[in-house]
Formats: C-alpha cells, sequence, structure tokens
C-alpha cells in the first residue's frame, strides 16, 4: 500500500507539472528560442530511468550488502549468543507485526549493524561482529529494535522511492539545461553538439550535489523515528546506553559502503557544510532527544 500510495502521489506531481507546461506555455517559449524539445516524453523518460534504478537497488538490497559486506546470515544457530541473537529479533519484528528478518553477522571490529530489504516481510537485520563483542546484551537489544523499527517504518522502501523522484527531476532538469545552453548559447542546428553533453553531465552532478542534501535531511529524520521505535521495543534506557556507546567508539568508526550507510546505526560525523550531507544525526542530538521524551 506505502509502495502504491507513493507512486500514485509522483504520478499525481508528474501530470500536475505536464498541465502546468501547457497552461504557461513552456514548450512553445523553448521552440521560439531554438529549443526543439517533448517536455512530456523527456519527462516521461526521466521518470522511468530515475525510478527504474531505484526499484532495482531496492530488489537487490538484500543481495547486494550480504556481498558488500560479507554477511554470514544465520541459517542455524552454532552457540548461544547467535540463538539469542535470532530469538530476540524474531520476538521483536513480531511485536512490530512484520514478517521474520534474515539475521547475521558481519565481521567488521567496529560496533554496527544495519537493516535493508525490499519490504517489511523481505528483510535483513546484520550487526557486526564488534557490537556482538563490545556492547551488552541490553544494547545490543536496543539496537536490534533500532533496525526492527527501520524495517516496520518501511524506511528501506521510502528512500528509495524518494530516490527515484531525486533522480527523475535532476535528469528531466539537467537534459533542460543542456539543450538550451546547445540550442540558445552554441545555436546547434541538427542533432546534439558537445556543449549539450557537457552542459547536462555538469548540470546533472550539480544538482545531484544539492538533491542528495534532501535525502539526507530524510534520512537522518527517519533516524529519530527509529531511535524511538528502538526504545519502545526494548526500553529507552537500553537505547541510550546504546547510543553512548556508540559514542565512545565513533572516533573509531568504518563507515558501511555508500549503498548501506544510510542503514547503518553508527554515524552522524561532521562539521560544517559536511553535516548537509550526514545521513545520520549526531549520536548527542539523538542521545538529546530521547533523554527529552522526543
Amino acid at each position: 500500500m506505502r509502495i502504491l500510495l507513493f507512486l500514485a502521489s509522483n504520478a499525481a506531481i508528474l501530470v500536475v507539472i505536464s498541465v502546468v507546461f501547457q497552461v504557461f506555455g513552456l514548450e512553445g517559449i523553448l521552440q521560439e528560442n531554438g529549443v526543439d524539445l517533448n517536455l512530456q516524453a523527456l519527462l516521461l523518460m526521466s521518470a522511468i530511468i530515475g525510478f527504474g534504478g531505484s526499484f532495482i537497488s531496492l530488489l537487490m538490497s538484500k543481495w547486494m550488502a550480504k556481498r558488500a559486506m560479507g554477511v554470514q546470515v544465520i541459517d542455524k544457530p552454532a552457540n548461544q549468543t547467535e540463538q539469542w541473537l535470532v530469538e530476540t529479533v524474531r520476538r521483536q519484528s513480531q511485536e512490530a507485526g512484520i514478517g521474520m528478518p534474515e539475521v547475521g553477522i558481519f565481521n567488521v571490529p567496529e560496533p554496527n549493524a544495519f537493516a535493508t530489504g525490499a519490504s517489511k516481510n523481505n528483510s535483513l537485520v546484520a550487526v557486526s561482529a564488534g557490537l556482538l563483542q563490545r556492547m551488552t546484551s541490553d544494547e545490543v537489544e536496543a539496537v536490534l529494535g533500532h533496525e526492527i523499527s527501520h524495517v516496520k517504518n518501511g524506511d528501506m522502501v521510502t528512500m528509495g522511492l524518494l530516490q527515484g523522484v531525486i533522480n527523475t527531476f535532476v535528469i528531466f532538469l539537467s537534459r533542460i539545461i543542456g539543450h538550451v545552453v546547445d540550442r540558445v548559447v552554441f545555436k546547434t542546428e541538427r542533432g546534439y553538439g558537445p556543449a549539450y553533453f557537457i552542459t547536462s553531465i555538469a548540470a546533472q552532478i550539480f544538482l545531484s550535489i544539492l538533491a542528495s542534501m534532501i535525502v539526507m535531511w530524510f534520512s537522518r529524520r527517519r533516524e529519530f523515528r527509529a531511535d524511538t521505535g528502538g526504545s519502545e521495543l526494548a526500553g529507552r534506557d537500553k537505547m541510550i546506553a546504546a547510543l553512548r556507546r556508540l559514542q565512545q567508539a565513533s572516533g573509531e568508526q568504518e563507515s558501511l559502503p555508500d549503498q548501506l550507510a544510510a542503514f547503518g546505526i553508527a554515524g552522524g560525523v561532521g562539521h560544517g557544510l559536511k553535516r548537509l550531507f550526514l545521513s545520520h544525526p549526531p549520536l548527542a542530538e539523538r542521545i538529546a532527544a530521547l533523554e527529552a521524551g522526543r
């Protein structure tokens, strides 16, 4: 239902934009300036490319995560730690009303964890070996609750769809800019001149940087929600303790691969402009939010 509603809303956006093009005669204005561009066709093409890449990434997310991080999925628990891990995830997923995720461990010495998957009932929750070794069972329970909350909230799907919208408009606007520069500035009459390709690529890079700020802003907001969900599943004190433990280890954290960074529990280290590109809020802010009951 989340996917259908999101797709419907974005289809409506595309229709509205198309109507705006007609009302304000934007195609006519472009044609008067020598830009022979079908905006509706370009918008449709941009949406297909933009959403296509996001959906493929979403569908392949578990497979890519396992390959990228070397996740060992626990099919049959080999020891008490693995048994406890699986049972805790099972209990929390039942409380959250989602299907049982796959549970795995990746061999990284730093404490970290992530969740990914194409839907609430087809997900993966993985923790690092360092997290199991350096955190108490209460703290690990809170981390698992945080990741289960990401799955419950449908954050992987929402992030994928948001990225699809962003991709669509980045592709769309960069192509328009390329056409205008090629036709109006460099007076190319037939086909595409070098100016179109150079300008389109430059515009796409610039717009992608701006767009990533929007995506990362949303990612930071959902971390607060997942912390709240983790505190509901495991207890607020446990969630705060887990974040404090991560704070102690923040100086030695190694980032997850780019495609997984937004889904890990650690992160949020940066100052100045770099803060705009963080997928996670600083741990101090997350702790303060929980202590304040937000």
